[in-house]
């Protein structure tokens, strides 16, 4: 009997400790993602084309049927991928650089780098980024003074 009471203490005070883990503030579900005004005009002929390179015949049904992926994509090519010139290399920490990153060759498998850097098309989309991780992301552009920022997706809160 005494076991038997020791084993019930136990669950009680085992299951009272998880569930309290749990209404913790630590352990929220995802945050939702705030999405800036530019992301409602629609997709412009040059964010097209990018997208048209990356996702080939699978564009339409991987992207343009699906508004939270065409939002998602908007706010990628707009607003969370930016391209700064950095002059004072003397200051800048080290970081991966641009050919270290693969492509994202899933839907046109003869996707090829660009032979010559260009930060007015350079395609972000072209590049498996880490979009989904937290903080901010910088990688060099090889041979260049061009540094590709990735902000995270919960930058506006």
């Amino acid at each position: 009997m005494k076991t038997y009471f020791v084993n019930v203490l136990f669950c009680v005070i085992f299951f009272s400790v998880s569930n309290a883990q749990n209404t913790s503030p630590i352990n929220q579900g995802p945050q939702p993602i705030s999405f800036n005004s530019n992301t409602k005009a629609s997709l412009n002929n040059a964010e097209l084309a990018k997208l048209k390179e990356v996702y080939g015949t699978a564009l339409k049904t991987e992207i343009l049927d699906r508004p939270s992926r065409v939002l998602t994509i908007k706010e990628i090519l707009r607003n969370r991928v930016i391209l700064r010139e950095i002059t004072d290399l003397n200051k800048q920490k080290p970081c991966p650089k641009l050919s270290e990153i693969p492509l994202f060759n899933a839907f046109v498998s003869t996707l090829k780098r660009d032979a010559v850097f260009n930060p007015y098309s350079f395609n972000p989309l072209k590049y498996d980024f880490k979009y989904h991780k937290p903080g901010f992301q910088l990688i060099r552009v090889d041979n260049t003074n061009y540094f590709i920022i990735i902000k995270p997706q919960h930058y506006n809160n």
